[in-house]
């Protein structure tokens, strides 16, 4: 394991453990708006502050980490520069 793994490994369960702490200590419930989304201009979400918070979180690690390891794969595009001399 090099040192960036182990890093971002360090980081993330720093999150994870700011997570739980704003969980134990916001029990109370909460009514969530989001107009954007449409449905909850009218009736919001009313849920425990803590489940809404992980909720938002959890949307974000997902995003996240679809933007940052999705869709390189094999789509085989534009060949490297060093890739070019050696056809002839």
């Amino acid at each position: 394991m090099n040192f960036a793994t182990f890093f971002k490994t360090v980081i993330f369960l720093a999150l994870l453990f700011v997570m739980l702490y704003v969980g134990m200590n916001n029990t109370h419930e909460i009514n969530f708006f989001f107009p954007i989304a449409g449905t909850t201009a009218k009736a919001p979400i009313h849920a425990s502050a803590a489940l809404i918070f992980f909720g938002i979180f959890a949307i974000g690690v997902l995003a996240g980490t679809m933007l940052h390891g999705g869709g390189g794969g094999g789509k085989g595009g534009a060949k490297k520069s060093s890739d070019r001399g050696k056809d002839k």
